[in-house]
């Protein structure tokens, strides 16, 4: 996680270093920032207001961390809440470190996650405030990012937990393999409500939830300045060739040459699939057998660049060769795995 916090006095620089030092430990990536007066090594300057600061925040980190009152917090970021599904991770911890409270994105930001981490480290108590957690029961969207399942409809992801609360069955089934013991109130049998886990539409409940399974990664390439629509069309054309849904995409993968293209970046932002690049020398030193091309190697400096980036960036297996057609290339690498409770 690319992480930022913040705080506003003495006491509270102390436990936003002993926070961040606590979650670099962790892996993730932490940034502190102090007004200058209090500010220590390591620590950035805070020259904008809370709110400024929570604006650039909100657009670059996958966590925001006030280090202050709750309120100063909720002002900060009250203008930049947009989607529960988009909206990064916000907490805030009192100066003292004595409490750690989850504001936004829970559950699929993972601020709940990220509080019980920090509460351990700090010896502070975690303040949970969503009803499933309270109640120990399953929290769909929870379960959905740790799977890498995409949630095709929100308004039903909150029937689906106002149902398990109440205390009525809510099914589950699965078309990959399911590892862990169902939870409390889901049921393999029927049920006018459920979660269903597949790639196709199909609705097993007279309410049925969709999760996508996110396993395919999609290597592209083009010729220089390629028109945007035909590279979407391209893409569209090949993907339901195979069967795969948009939607089933956990991202799209180039050579760093790419990494401004103008048309893979409209694909990348229109159908929210994150984007990556890598160098050729990265490329290069995939291993497997792939379709070389002397041309692309004189050009790029690696032999083939779909599949390559295909791999690299799902770490699974080649399931489409290239495809070539009219300066565009496609190819498509999936990450077999099962989901667990």
């Amino acid at each position: 996680m690319e992480v930022r916090i913040v705080s506003y006095t003495e006491k509270g620089g102390e436990t936003a270093r002993r926070a961040s030092d606590a979650l670099r430990s962790g892996g993730h990536v932490c940034r502190t920032f102090a007004l200058e007066k209090f500010c220590r090594d390591g620590d950035e300057k805070l020259s904008v207001s809370a709110s400024e600061w929570a604006k650039e925040a909100f657009q670059t980190a996958d966590a925001l961390i006030f280090v202050c009152a709750a309120g100063i917090a909720v002002r900060a970021i009250a203008p930049w809440v947009r989607s529960k599904t988009t909206d990064p991770a916000v907490l805030a911890i009192d100066e003292t470190g004595r409490f750690v409270i989850p504001l936004l994105s829970g559950h699929i930001g993972g601020a709940n996650a990220l509080a019980e981490t920090l509460a351990n480290a700090l010896g502070a108590t975690p303040v949970i405030t969503t009803a499933t957690d309270l109640n120990g029961l399953f929290a769909v969207d929870v379960f959905a990012t740790k799977n890498r399942l995409k949630i095709t409809d929100m308004g039903l992801a909150k029937e689906v937990s106002a149902a398990l609360l109440a205390g009525e069955p809510v099914g589950f089934s699965s078309d990959l393999p399911v590892t862990g013991a169902l939870p409390k109130g889901l049921t393999n049998g029927d049920a006018a409500i459920g979660v269903c886990v597949s790639y196709e539409r199909k609705a097993p409940y007279a309410k049925t939830l969709r999760l996508i399974p996110q396993r395919f990664t999609l290597g592209v390439g083009c010729r220089k300045g390629r028109d945007a629509a035909a590279i979407d069309a391209f893409l569209r054309r090949n993907l339901a060739a195979h069967g795969v849904p948009v939607d089933a995409l956990a991202c799209m993968a180039s050579i760093d040459l790419k990494r401004d293209e103008p048309g893979l970046i409209a694909f990348s932002e229109a159908n929210g699939v994150p984007f990556y690049t890598y160098s050729a020398d990265e490329l290069n030193a995939v291993p497997g057998t792939f379709s070389g091309s002397a041309f692309v190697k004189e050009t790029t400096g690696v032999d083939c660049v779909s599949e390559r980036a295909a791999v690299k960036a799902s770490r699974g297996e080649l399931i489409v060769r290239k495809v070539a057609e009219d300066g565009m290339t496609f190819a498509l690498a999936e990450t077999r795995e099962g989901i667990s409770f």
